[in-house]
């Protein structure tokens, strides 16, 4: 069994259940939380995240792994909060998202930022002694930019250290998953420690296809968002039938905190469901399609556990 690091301390990997392995407990930008705490009402946040992470909990989530990352405004103070009096486990991440500091792209090697991820697995996040289980990289429909390889070489060598897997973020309609992969096999990263993220947000399954077959996790995760659901479940059923139980996830890249800003109006949510969507109706419509309970728990659990041991 592998030991997998959480806000409470490491885990063995038999012990994360089921899995949600692409979601946000709060969000803003590198910095607001210290600089501007003002802009995020911490108190509410930490109450929003213990509310939701227990409401998963009754319907079977087991772990949840938050890839909110430095340039996403990831604050310590309100994932311990949460971790504290949430009955899930909680995964964080280590890396950087699209906003890559424009001085660490003119100023860092990429054995230099691997180092950075590597302490923040092994030492500690922000002078806490939290570790992260997991490095999160993107790419957009840009495709690979200079800040981008400088993020994926330095997240492929820290990953190859300290043998956590990586996380992407990417733009399936312009099939990004198959440029972050060119850069991963050239570090020499075992693609079955590798999730390709948003990758629902294609109808493509040749494309779709081709990452399972590369030995990446399929992430459809983005059920907070985009293609209507039962389009989406769709789309998870055709590549069950197609014998990739054991490389397709399952998660909502759901925020459940913003910036507050009392000001500004927000709309009433598109999935009221919230991080329970997957549980309320995406695994009884799957079940309706003809997809066995079997398959289903690979999906949930085994597909996480396998990404964790590289298996």
């Amino acid at each position: 069994m592998t030991q997998i690091n959480t806000v409470l301390g490491a885990i063995d990997s038999s012990e994360l259940g089921s899995t949600l392995l692409h979601e946000h407990l709060a969000i803003s930008s590198a910095g607001i939380p210290q600089v501007f705490p003002e802009f995020m009402d911490k108190d509410a946040a930490s109450e929003a995240g213990i509310r939701e992470l227990n409401a998963a909990y009754s319907e079977g989530i087991r772990s949840y792994v938050d890839v909110t990352t430095m340039d996403l405004g990831r604050d310590m103070a309100v994932v311990k909060a949460i971790a504290e009096q949430s009955k899930v486990h909680i995964i964080i991440a280590t890396g950087i998202w699209l906003d890559i500091p424009r001085s660490l792209v003119t100023g860092v090697t990429p054995d230099q930022l691997a180092a950075a991820f590597v302490r923040e697995i092994e030492v500690g996040i922000e002078n806490t002694d939290i570790k992260a289980g997991i490095i999160k990289v993107a790419t957009s429909e840009q495709g690979v930019t200079p800040g981008n390889e400088l993020v994926l070489r330095a997240a492929s060598r820290a990953a190859i250290q300290t043998g956590v897997p990586i996380s992407t973020h990417t733009s399936a309609k312009a099939k990004v998953g198959n440029d972050q992969i060119a850069i991963f096999e050239d570090e020499g990263v075992d693609l079955k420690k590798v999730y390709i993220g948003h990758s629902d947000g294609t109808d493509d399954l040749e494309y779709l296809r081709g990452l399972g077959d590369k030995q990446c996790v399929i992430g459809m995760d983005t059920y907070g968002s985009g293609l209507n659901w039962e389009e989406r479940t769709a789309i998870v059923a055709a590549l069950i039938e197609q014998g990739y139980e054991t490389k397709t996830a399952l998660s909502h890249d759901i925020a459940l905190s913003f910036l507050h800003v009392p000001e500004q109006e927000r709309t009433a949510p598109s999935n009221p469901d919230g991080i329970c969507l997957i549980s309320r109706k995406v695994l009884p419509r799957l079940r309706e399609l003809g997809i066995s309970d079997s398959s289903i728990e690979t999906m949930m659990v085994d597909v996480a556990k396998n990404l964790f041991e590289g298996n």
